[in-house]
């Protein structure tokens, strides 16, 4: 047997010990009166906290769609109305051939007054209505930014379309490669506004690998619009067009009707495409973060 001395050591020894086991426990920054709470304690926190993360959660992803929203009625459903206008004014009040360099250029153009028209009347809309803090000047510098970035692409897709035709390649593959193609024309775009446009203009930032990140997410976007603005092509293998029901336009369509279909159809593709993203992409990590 251990004798009182031995005992009261022991004791001692393991008291030292215990005491040191729960400050280490403690934050650096806590004060040293501070009480040790049990691990059943911090499991109840853990428990009252998780709807609060889940909360934050929730409101990252609601406001990725609602970014979405605002994108696709300011500038998605114009670029595309735009387009569909400037080709009926190219073709029929210019003269200009489908498959020439002017065409191309006129499309482009109005794709682009369509995203900077649309971009700032909207903005200009919101901050009368709800929002009068919108600086309308940097709206203003946005609009230009990426109404320079959709000429490229506006001006790329009949050119490209007309080459994947030309080939007598399947409907879908003339989809994606029109997806691909002008998604990489509309992000060059931007690359090139941003270097372009930066010093004139205070509100669009200087190219930064940051900012590639999310121009490269949001060209992605992009790109499924003018995908599905090849479904407005009713006469290129219709039965494999599984977007001709929807927004096919038809021999004999109105023109005005004509160019809504067209917006309605770059609105479907960039609504498919950016929801997908939306769900998928880290926080944090996509364009409209």
């Amino acid at each position: 047997m251990l004798s009182s001395a031995s005992s009261r050591t022991l004791l001692n020894i393991g008291s030292r010990i215990q005491c040191r086991q729960f400050a280490s426990l403690t934050p650096p920054n806590a004060p040293t009166s501070r009480k040790v709470h049990s691990s059943t304690k911090a499991d109840a926190d853990v428990v009252e906290a998780s709807p609060a993360i889940e909360k934050v959660e929730q409101s990252s992803l609601a406001k990725r769609f609602i970014v979405t929203a605002e994108v696709t009625v300011s500038k998605i459903f114009p670029a595309g109305f735009g387009w569909q206008t400037s080709s009926i004014i190219a073709e029929n009040h210019l003269g200009y051939a489908p498959d020439s360099a002017a065409f191309a250029l006129t499309t482009g153009f109005g794709d682009a007054v369509g995203v900077l028209v649309g971009h700032t009347a909207f903005y200009a809309a919101k901050k009368a209505a709800v929002d009068s803090s919108i600086d309308m000047e940097k709206e203003a510098h946005v609009g230009l930014l990426l109404g320079s970035a959709a000429f490229c692409s506006g001006t790329a897709w009949q050119p490209l379309v007309d080459v994947l035709q030309g080939m007598n390649l399947p409907f879908m593959q003339v989809f994606a490669g029109t997806w691909a193609g002008c998604g990489a024309a509309f992000y060059l775009g931007l690359r090139a506004a941003r270097t372009i446009l930066s010093g004139p203009f205070k509100y669009i930032q200087e190219p930064s690998y940051e900012n590639s990140k999310t121009d490269m997410s949001l060209s992605v976007a992009i790109g499924g619009a003018t995908g599905f603005f090849v479904g407005t092509d009713a006469s290129y293998l219709p039965s494999q067009n599984f977007l001709v029901g929807a927004v096919g336009i038809q021999d004999g369509t109105p023109d005005l009707v004509g160019c809504a279909i067209a917006g309605t159809s770059t609105s479907l593709g960039f609504v498919t495409a950016q929801s997908g993203m939306n769900m998928v992409f880290p926080k944090g990590k996509c364009w409209n973060d």
